[in-house]
This record gives structure tokens, sequence and C-alpha cells, in this order.
């Protein structure tokens, strides 16, 4: 069995690897329904895209603010139904891991943890905006940082 209340000698908590959510929060939130309250009579379905985007920020030596933007627009033909614009953000902590490791943890696991929270706000605004709650489907960040790593060495190639 672990002992939990004393760690193994050689342990030093100044030294171990640290990566912790301190705080999250909404920078920005914009939610327009141009076309109320004709959006209400109109039959079908609008068609919906939905924009994802990640940026991370250092704030000093170990906090870094992570900012998920969710851009989302609903269409009636060539009219805009709806737009959600969300910029969430989330303050990290990332102490004594190796740099390489720094980038993967503000672009994927930063996101993910973000994510959920950041979907339910979507869904409140458009919700209360007067249409059906937006449940946005998972995202994959680690296949989106991916893309945008293969992207940046396709440029690099090229130049």
């Amino acid at each position: 069995m672990t002992d939990y209340a004393n760690p193994p000698s050689g342990f030093n908590p100044d030294t171990a690897p640290r990566f912790g959510l301190n705080a999250q929060y909404t920078k920005d939130l914009s939610f327009e329904h141009p076309m109320a309250p004709r959006t209400f009579s109109m039959e079908g379905a609008p068609q919906i895209s939905v924009n994802v985007g990640t940026q991370a920020e250092r704030v000093n030596d170990t906090l870094f603010e992570v900012t998920l933007r969710i851009l989302c627009e609903a269409k009636h033909g060539e009219e805009t139904a709806f737009v959600v614009d969300l910029y969430y953000a989330g303050l990290f902590t990332i102490a004594n891991i190796p740099p390489e490791h720094v980038e993967p943890l503000l672009l994927v696991e930063a996101p993910r943890l973000l994510f959920p929270f950041a979907r339910r706000i979507v869904a409140d605004a458009t919700r209360d905006g007067g249409m059906p709650p937006l449940m946005l489907d998972p995202i994959d960040f680690l296949q989106q940082y991916q893309r945008s790593k293969q992207l940046e060495a396709e440029q690099q190639g090229m130049a």
C-alpha cells in the first residue's frame, strides 16, 4: 500500500513536474440574432459552421493563458440566422516540464480541459438567444495540433 502522507525519499516538490488549471473565464462572448423574429417562422434547419482555434500566451515564468476561440455561424440560405463568438480562457501553471512538452500541453491538453465549459456557454447562449441549444461535437485537439504542425512544416519546406 502506498503511503501518500510520506513522499518517497529524494522527492522535492520544488522540482516536481506541475501542470494545473488555476482559473478559467470568459474573455469575450458575442451572440447576434440578426434575423429575429423571422427565424422563428423559417422552415428547415440552418446550415451551421463551427471554427475552433487555440492560442497560448506566457504570463510569467510558470503561468500561461490559453484561449479557446469558438465561432459558430448559422445561415438560412445567404442570410445569417445567428452568430456566437466566444473567447474562453484558462490560466495554467506549467513548471519543471521539459521544453518539448510545453507546447503540446498548452495546445492540446489545456484546450481539452477548457472545452466542456466553453461548449456549455455556446449551448446556453444559443438557447438564451431563442434558438435550440447548439451542442458542439467533441474536438480532437491532438489531431488539430498535429495538422497545424504538419502545415507549418510544409510551409517551411516551401520557403
